[in-house]
């Protein structure tokens, strides 16, 4: 595959999808979410994709919550499937999502999909804004759609839990999604420990980004992956809080041709147990202080 199609299997612009929005068989999803916000699906009655209709974070891209499971643990595939059908996917569907911009939200509902079997899904490139400076056309109000049929089944993507990303930690392949100042252990908003996991190397999804909020140019979003990771270095997990936002970073990878394992639990799971190690400060060859 050639890089242009590794980008196209992630992404999508706002040409394509304002061409395709009319078409049968493209399915649209709203998933505008952010950490400590519940205003989304009113957001979405103001205005949204023609067609588009709207997804629960919370309650349809996530598990119950829990100490032991983390914020957003992935949901039971059969309850997804059933919030799938209510979304109106069939079999063969091909399916955007997107979010209000950057796509960290609109990420999670495209790793989801792909993890349980949907193989066509994209990601709108820049999300809701992205739409809107274009001058493309929006609804208000609700969406109806006919329920479809759509069959999934889990583990169409990798995942691993907290041992594995143990593991991947000591080798030196697993990368925090955070930003900066969380993975430093500086401030911590939500979870009961500051910090990270001890080896982890720090690749925040802000430097995946273009000012506008769409992903970088390949050579720009390799460099950005150099100057994170290093040169060469083989990424095999990715965590961030609670599994959203390192999806975003998982979609950075793949349009570098790039796979990797999402950790679920994420840091809301490994801080909750107090047999985990922890490290603070700056990335190094230690994983940074260690309590």
């Amino acid at each position: 595959m050639t890089s242009q199609t590794f980008r196209n299997s992630v992404l999508v612009g706002v040409q394509e999808l304002g061409r395709a929005v009319s078409a049968d068989g493209t399915r649209v999803l709203d998933v505008r979410w952010a950490l400590g916000r519940s205003d989304g699906r009113e957001l979405y009655l103001q205005s949204h994709i023609p067609g588009a209709v709207y997804v629960d974070l919370d309650t349809e891209l996530a598990g119950h919550a829990g100490p032991g499971s983390g914020r957003h643990p992935l949901p039971d595939v059969a309850a997804l499937q059933a919030s799938a059908r209510r979304w109106g996917i069939d079999d063969g569907d091909d399916v955007v999502v997107y979010d209000a911009g950057p796509s960290t939200s609109a990420a999670r509902a495209w790793w989801l999909l792909r993890w349980a079997g949907i193989a066509n899904v994209r990601i709108l490139d820049g999300g809701f804004a992205a739409w809107t400076r274009s001058g493309r056309p929006v609804e208000t109000g609700e969406t109806s759609v006919e329920a479809g049929d759509v069959t999934l089944r889990e583990g169409g993507q990798p995942t691993v839990d907290a041992d594995g990303a143990a593991r991947f930690a000591e080798a030196g392949r697993l990368v925090d999604a955070r930003a900066a100042e969380r993975f430093r252990g500086e401030v911590e908003p939500v979870d009961p420990k500051a910090g990270h996991i001890p080896g982890a190397r720090n690749f925040p999804t802000s430097a995946l980004l273009a000012e506008d909020g769409t992903f970088l140019a390949d050579d720009e979003l390799r460099s950005a992956l150099i100057d994170h990771v290093g040169n060469g270095t083989d990424v095999g997990a990715v965590y961030c809080g609670s599994g959203v936002t390192a999806a975003h970073v998982i979609a950075g990878l793949n349009i570098l041709g790039m796979e990797a394992a999402l950790y679920p639990g994420s840091w809301s799971q490994w801080s909750n147990d107090s047999t985990r190690p922890v490290a603070t400060g700056p990335e190094s060859a230690t994983g940074g202080h260690c309590e």
